[in-house]
């Protein structure tokens, strides 16, 4: 490699690491996204899509909101276990997706599976809690992607149900396929995305993006996360993928170390 181009190697990974570094320090002094108002607009296999920063997806085109990983009722699942946790999830997270809703004026609702924590999660649900989600799902055109998780409910309190779909293009399931070629959209490994600033470790969820896959960050209130650089993701993305944090009105991209 000759002095120059070595020279100009040198230069452009120090610009990029540079740019992430920058980027890492403006997500540092953000507040945490959940309740964020961040919505940034994006491009994926040539549709406009917009992600939010509590960790949904909404697709202007179609008035679609789409969310993934709900896990209605985790935390009584694990009380039947003696583990005994606080049962305010499912509320919670029907909260947040009813807020997100009216904000969207959302009229199509796309959940990408395990929705509910286990087969039986829908008749534990509280009375609140049920309530409220048979009101948003005889309101929309809603549509339960099964999972892992809840593959054999039968009653998901209203709506309808599939294993995948196939929308404008865009396929839609539960778990990535690393064989599939057609853009795809997904959730299951409830990424995020975790760095270390100037000493502090902060962890974002985030949606991992590569040329045909995009995997939406867990939504449930009660779900833990799954660090992007974890080898089922890479597996599931290929190798160019990267981590994306809407923050404000920017989106901040992190590619992802092999």
């Amino acid at each position: 490699m000759s002095a120059a181009l070595y020279a100009d190697c040198c230069a452009a990974q120090e610009e990029s690491h540079r740019q992430i570094f920058m980027a890492s320090r403006t997500l540092a002094s953000t507040t945490h996204p959940r309740h964020g108002k961040a919505m940034v607009p994006f491009s994926f296999a040539g549709h406009a899509l917009v992600a939010l920063g509590e960790g949904a997806l909404f697709w202007p085109a179609r008035r679609a909101l789409l969310v993934a990983d709900l896990h209605f009722e985790k935390a009584s699942w694990f009380a039947r276990r003696g583990q005994m946790l606080p049962p305010y999830d499912s509320i919670a997270t029907l909260a947040d997706l009813t807020a997100l809703v009216t904000a969207t004026s959302a009229t199509e609702i796309w959940c990408l599976g395990d929705s509910f924590h286990d087969i039986d999660g829908c008749d534990r649900l509280p009375a609140q809690a049920r309530h409220t989600l048979r009101t948003l799902t005889a309101s929309t055109h809603w549509t339960w992607i099964t999972g892992n998780h809840d593959r054999a409910i039968l009653d998901r309190c209203g709506g309808k149900v599939a294993d995948e779909a196939v929308v404008e293009g865009l396929v839609l399931r539960h778990e990535a396929d690393p064989d599939e070629t057609r853009p795809e959209l997904s959730g299951h490994f409830h990424p995020k995305l975790r760095l270390r600033v100037r000493g502090k470790l902060i962890s974002r969820r985030c949606f991992v993006a590569s040329a045909n896959k995009l995997i939406l960050p867990a939504f449930g209130a009660l779900t833990g996360g799954l660090d992007v650089d974890h080898p089922e993701i890479r597996r599931a993305t290929g190798p160019d993928a990267e981590a994306l944090v809407p923050v404000d009105k920017r989106m901040l991209r992190f590619p992802i170390a092999a």
